[in-house]
C-alpha cells in the first residue's frame, strides 16, 4: 500500500512511497500534527542516486517491524535534498556540529517547531561501525523525549543559537589586505594538498575539485607557474584515464572511493559533469591538447543521449546502482569481457586493464592502463590500426551494455544544475568554436526563462511540465551568470539586461546589510535560520558567483555600488580562501581575476562581430566582453559611446574607459594581464 509520497514528483521520494513508514513529504502539516500529539519529528534526507539511501531503505524502511516503530513513535519527513536544499543546508550544518561529519543518508531528530536536537547518518538494522542500530537510536531519542522533554528543548535551544551565531559571522579582511600575495598564498595551499602522485587534491574518496583545477589553470594564466599547470593537467589526464570517467559511454562519475580514480561512486550527477566540461575548456584553451576537445564531445554527448528531456532541460542524475547492485551496469567480469569484445579483445583489455580475477571486487572496471601508442610499439601496428582495434570493442560493449538493466534516472530539472550545464555549452561553444554547442545553449536559455520564470520571480524544480518551489540563491546566481556569458558569446545585450533584472532581485530578496547573500529569499519562512552559503563545495558557493556577477553587472550598468559590493566581499574572503584554498577555490578564481585586474571589453562600429570573434578566442577569463552591432545600445555602458562605421573598441576597468582603438591587436595591448 502505498504512503502519502506516492503524489510526489521527486523520483526519490517516489522510491519511498512503498514504504511500510507514514512518510510525509516536507510541509506544514507534519510539524502540525507533531505538535498536536506531542510527538519528536524524523526527517530523513537523501537522493536519488545516493547509494547509501538505498542500503538503508532496504535494511530499515522496508522492514515492517522498524517501520511500525518510527510510525508509533515519529512524525516521518522524507526530503530530498536537491529538492529543498534548503532545509538540507539547515539540518546538515546541525548534525555536522552535534557529530563533526555529515553526509547521505540524513537523518535528523527535532521538535516540532523544527529545531534540531540530535542527527547522524546511516544507522545499520544491526550495531556495527561503532554505531548503535536504527531502532537502538530511535529508542533512546523516544525516550528523552518523553522522559527527558527539558533536556531535548535546552539542546534544541542550543543548536538554534549556534546555527544562527554561524549564519551570522562572516569572515573578515586579511591582515595584510588584499593584494597578489594572496594569489601565490592560494597556490601554494592548493598545491600542499595536491596528489603529486595520483592527481587531484587529498586521499580518498577523492572528489574532482574542478575548481581548484580551474584556479591552477588560471594562475598558470597570469603568472607562468608551471608547477600549477603541471598538476591541473595531471589531475585531469587522472580522471579522463581512471574508471571514474565512463570509458565507453562517456561522462564522469561522482567521485573515486580509492586515491587512483580507478573505483568511482558510480552514479553521475548533472553539475560534476557541467564544471569537468567548464574546467576541460579551459585546459583546452590553454593547451590545445586534442585530449580534452574528445573528452569535451563526448561528455556533451553523453548527457545529450542520457540526461536530457525532450523537452530540453536536463535531468538531475543517473543512479549509482542497478538490479540493488552499486556499478553493475558500467562493469565487466572476465566471462562478459570474453563473450561481448570479440577478436580484439586483446589489445582493448591490456589498454583498459581488463584482468581475468578483475580489478575490482572480483569485477574490472575499464581504465586506461596501457596508452594507444605503448601497444602500438609491441604489436608493430599503426595507431590508428590500435585505436580502430579499441573502438571496435567499445561499439560492441556499448551495444551489449544497452540491454542491460540501465541505472534509475532522477528526472527532475533543477534550475540550478541546469544553468551550470548551459555555462559548460557556451564554454564548450566558444573554446572548441562550435556553433552547435552555442545554438543548443541558446535554446536551453529560452527553455529555463520560459520554464523556472513565474512573473518576476523564479522557481527551483520542473518535472513532467510542472514547475515549483521557490528558488534559492544559487539558482539565481548560476543563472545570472550563464546569462552573462552567453549574451557576451552570442552578442545578445538583452541576455545581459536580463542579468542585471535578476541581479537587482537578488540585492533585493537575498541581501544583508553587510554585503553577502542569504541561502534563501525573505519571502520564505519554513526554515528557522536564514543561511549563509560561503563554502565551495561540490558547486560554487552561490555567494562567491554573485561576487562576480555584481562586478560584471554594475559595470555594463554603470552602478558603482555593486563593483564595490563585490569588491568588498572578495576582500572580506581573502585571508579564507588563502588558508582554505581548496574548499573555497571559486572565491580564489574570482579573487584573482579581480587582483589582476577585471575588465570590461567594450567592441562596436563596422566589423564589431568579426573583431569581437577574434577576441572571444583568446584565453582572458578576467575579461568581460560585450558587443554591439549596432550605431546605438541600450546597456548603460554602451549609451554614452556612438559607434559609427569603423571599429571601435573600449577597454574598461572599474575605474574608467580607457581611449578607444580600432584594431584587437591594440585591444590586448590594454587589457591588463
Amino acid at each position: 500500500m502505498a504512503n502519502r509520497l506516492i503524489d510526489e514528483q521527486s523520483p526519490y521520494l517516489l522510491q519511498h512511497a512503498h514504504n511500510p513508514v507514514d512518510w510525509y513529504p516536507w510541509c506544514d502539516e507534519a510539524f502540525e500534527i507533531a505538535k498536536r500529539d506531542n510527538k519528536p519529528v524524523l526527517i530523513s534526507i537523501g537522493y536519488a542516486a545516493c547509494h547509501w539511501c538505498h542500503v538503508m531503505e532496504r535494511e530499515s524502511f522496508e522492514n515492517p517491524d522498524v517501520a511500525a516503530y518510527m510510525n508509533e513513535h515519529f512524525v516521518c519527513i522524507k526530503v530530498d535534498r536537491e529538492e529543498h536544499p534548503d532545509v538540507d543546508h539547515f539540518y546538515m550544518d546541525a548534525v555536522q556540529a552535534i557529530s563533526g561529519s555529515g553526509g547521505w543518508p540524513l537523518n535528523v531528530f527535532a521538535t516540532p517547531d523544527r529545531a534540531p536536537f540530535f542527527g547522524g547518518t546511516y544507522y545499520p538494522p544491526k550495531p556495527a561501525y561503532s554505531r548503535p542500530s536504527w531502532t537502538q537510536l530511535m529508542q533512546r531519542m523516544s525516550e528523552i523525549w518523553n522522559k527527558q522533554p527539558e533536556e531535548v528543548n535546552r539542546q534544541a535551544d542550543q543548536m538554534l543559537t549556534h546555527l544562527r551565531q554561524a549564519s551570522a559571522r562572516i569572515s573578515s579582511p586579511s591582515s595584510n589586505g588584499a593584494d597578489e600575495d594572496i594569489c601565490v598564498d592560494i597556490l601554494e595551499t592548493l598545491l600542499k594538498q595536491a596528489d603529486k602522485e595520483k592527481g587531484g587534491f587529498g586521499n580518498a574518496p577523492k572528489f574532482p575539485g574542478t575548481m581548484a583545477i580551474s584556479y591552477l589553470l588560471e594562475h598558470y594564466h597570469y603568472a607562468g607557474d608551471e608547477e600549477a599547470l603541471e598538476h591541473a593537467l595531471f589531475s585531469l589526464d587522472s580522471m579522463i584515464q581512471g574508471g571514474i570517467y565512463d570509458q565507453i559511454g562517456g561522462g564522469f562519475a561522482r567521485y573515486s572511493t580509492d586515491s587512483s580514480w580507478l573505483a568511482p561512486h558510480f552514479e553521475k550527477m548533472l553539475y560534476d559533469n557541467a564544471l569537468l566540461i567548464s574546467t576541460m575548456c579551459d585546459a583546452y584553451r590553454i593547451t590545445g591538447k586534442e585530449i580534452y576537445r574528445t573528452t569535451i564531445q563526448q561528455t556533451i554527448s553523453f548527457i545529450n543521449a542520457e540526461l536530457k528531456d525532450n523537452t530540453g532541460g536536463f535531468y538531475c542524475a543517473l543512479d549509482a546502482d542497478s538490479e540493488g547492485v552499486e556499478g553493475k551496469f558500467y562493469t565487466w567480469t572476465w566471462e562478459e569481457w570474453q563473450q561481448h569484445a570479440g577478436d580484439d579483445s586483446g589489445m582493448a583489455a591490456k589498454h583498459f586493464g581488463v584482468l581475468p580475477e578483475g580489478n575490482w571486487e572480483g569485477t574490472n572496471i575499464l581504465h586506461i592502463v596501457t596508452d594507444v601508442e605503448t601497444i602500438a610499439a609491441q604489436k608493430n601496428l599503426t595507431i590508428d590500426e590500435v585505436n580502430g582495434a579499441i573502438d571496435s570493442v567499445k561499439t560492441k560493449l556499448l551495444k551489449a551494455r544497452a540491454k542491460r538493466v540501465r541505472p534509475q534516472t532522477d528526472d527532475k530539472c533543477l534550475l540550478s544544475w541546469n544553468a551550470l550545464m548551459n555555462m559548460a555549452l557556451t564554454k564548450a561553444g566558444v573554446a572548441l568554436q562550435n556553433a552547435e554547442y552555442l545554438a543548443q545553449a541558446g535554446d536551453h536559455m529560452e527553455w529555463m526563462l520560459a520554464t523556472y520564470q513565474t512573473r518576476r520571480e523564479l522557481v527551483h524544480t520542473w518535472k513532467s511540465g510542472k514547475s515549483r518551489i521557490t528558488a534559492n540563491l544559487d539558482d539565481y546566481a548560476y543563472l545570472i551568470q550563464a546569462m552573462l556569458l552567453l549574451g557576451s558569446a552570442v552578442a545578445d545585450n538583452e541576455l545581459i539586461a536580463k542579468a542585471i533584472t535578476f541581479t537587482t532581485l537578488v540585492v533585493e530578496q537575498f541581501g544583508r546589510e553587510d554585503g553577502f547573500f542569504y541561502y534563501t529569499s525573505s519571502a520564505q519562512k519554513d526554515v528557522p535560520v536564514r543561511k549563509v552559503d560561503l563554502y565551495d563545495g561540490a558547486t560554487p558557493s552561490a555567494n562567491s558567483v554573485m561576487a562576480y556577477n555584481l562586478w560584471v553587472c554594475g559595470m555594463c550598468d554603470e552602478r558603482s555600488s555593486w563593483v564595490e559590493q563585490a569588491v568588498s566581499m572578495l576582500k572580506n574572503m581573502s585571508a579564507t580562501a588563502a588558508r582554505y584554498a581548496y574548499s573555497f577555490a571559486n572565491w580564489g578564481i574570482v579573487l584573482q581575476r579581480n587582483l589582476r585586474g577585471m575588465n570590461t571589453v567594450v567592441v562596436g562600429g563596422g566589423d564589431a562581430l568579426r573583431a569581437a570573434a577574434e577576441i572571444s578566442s583568446k584565453y582572458l577569463p578576467h575579461a568581460y566582453l560585450v558587443t554591439c552591432e549596432k550605431e546605438i545600445c541600450e546597456l548603460p555602458i554602451l549609451e554614452k559611446k556612438l559607434f559609427g562605421s569603423n571599429l571601435s573598441i573600449f577597454v574598461c576597468t572599474e575605474q574608467a574607459c580607457l581611449s578607444p582603438v580600432s584594431s584587437v591587436r591594440e585591444a590586448f595591448n590594454l587589457i591588463s594581464k
